[in-house]
């Protein structure tokens, strides 16, 4: 999914974004696409520099007058920035991204604020990669972003944020404040955790050991090299939440590991498989209630494997051979072989599509395991 460029802004007047790291300068992208004018500052010269030089807005003026401001700033500062951005655009609506929107809204009570004008918000989108360089334009498109309205904000304020998310490419989803802390622990917070203990297994592990790592290790670890710092204060900002979640795990994962134990003295021991398929059929149940691509029911693709020689241009043939068969590619995985100069690409593609796909390939040359 693309932001459509020619479609008009729904945002009015002047946009200031606090903060030009990833959402930020990928806001910023996205809404100076559509013709909005956007002004950026950040306390790093060098970060707000750069995001203007990749075309994402121009540098703030003491004579900028916004009418919403963004603050994309770490979530240990983000309430005392809302609140001075608050105090310093008296007429302005100011929304922030922050990964945890309780914390914020409780320090912003504390310090009387004006929550009239305030709307927490958080698009659930992201990358391993941080800062400006990582931008992308289309970063929100079809994703979900999250709006957390307090009961004094007044609507013409909850809807520039709306229009705001709209114009990202979000797709706007409305929920209190400490519903969306819930609903992130689970799907976002102790999944990195989890990522990162399964990751660090691997520190003290053998080389030999290491080296038969294959694409379901990659799967589970790739959220795992994300920056400490940023994802310490996220957890510490969402501490209860996340606790409940993994102490949820910790009673799913003695009852796995009762029945390994088990196994392991009496290979015989009655019940211990029937609760390690239990555990493996609940976690399949659990993974078919994501939502597929932009939100959409879940759906059930067909795989094609391909080999891929490790030479330049090779990729980028197989694709375009994918898009000369009138096929549209689901999604594309690349696992390496150790010791080998091939590559096995996993295309999935819709049911119906995966023979003539096949077939195609082929005929254009390509190995296509059957």
């Amino acid at each position: 999914m693309t932001l459509d460029a020619a479609a008009p802004a729904r945002t009015r007047g002047t946009v200031r974004i606090v903060g030009t790291g990833l959402l930020g300068t990928s806001a910023a992208l996205a809404l100076t696409l559509r013709g909005v004018d956007v002004v950026l500052t950040d306390p790093s010269p060098t970060a707000v520099a750069l995001a203007r030089d990749l075309g994402a807005g121009r540098l703030a003026g003491p004579e900028d007058d916004p009418a919403l401001v963004l603050v994309a700033c770490p979530p240990d500062v983000v309430a005392d920035v809302v609140a001075d951005e608050l105090e310093v655009f008296g007429a302005a609506v100011v929304t922030d991204v922050a990964s945890v929107k309780g914390g914020p809204l409780k320090s912003l009570r504390a310090m009387g604020a004006d929550l009239t004008r305030y709307v927490g918000s958080h698009p659930m989108a992201g990358r391993e990669r941080s800062g400006a360089v990582a931008a992308r334009t289309d970063l929100f498109a079809g994703r979900p972003w999250v709006i957390a309205p307090t009961e004094a904000v007044g609507p013409s304020a909850l809807q520039a944020v709306r229009d705001l998310a709209l114009d990202c490419g979000g797709v706007p989803v409305t929920m209190p404040a400490h519903e969306h802390d819930e609903a992130v622990a689970l799907v976002s917070h102790a999944p990195q955790v989890a990522a990162s203990l399964v990751a660090a297994r691997l520190r003290d592990a053998s080389e030999p050991a290491v080296g038969l790592a294959g694409q379901g290790l990659r799967d589970v670890t790739r959220i795992a090299g994300s920056d400490p710092a940023l994802w310490s204060q996220i957890l510490a900002g969402n501490a209860g939440p996340v606790a409940d979640v993994l102490e949820a795990l910790r009673e799913d994962l003695e009852e796995v590991i009762g029945a390994l134990r088990a196994l392991a003295t009496d290979s015989g021991a009655p019940g211990a498989r029937g609760r390690l398929a239990r555990a493996i059929a609940d976690g399949g149940a659990g993974r078919d209630r994501i939502p597929g691509k932009h939100g959409s029911a879940p759906a059930v693709y067909a795989t094609v494997l391909v080999v891929v020689p490790d030479r330049p241009g090779a990729l980028g043939r197989l694709l375009t051979d994918v898009g000369e068969a009138g096929v549209n590619l689901e999604d594309l995985r690349l696992e390496h072989s150790e010791g080998q100069a091939v590559a096995l690409a996993s295309i999935d593609v819709v049911p119906a599509a995966a023979d003539p796909l096949a077939q195609a390939l082929r005929s254009r040359g390509w190995t296509v395991p059957r």
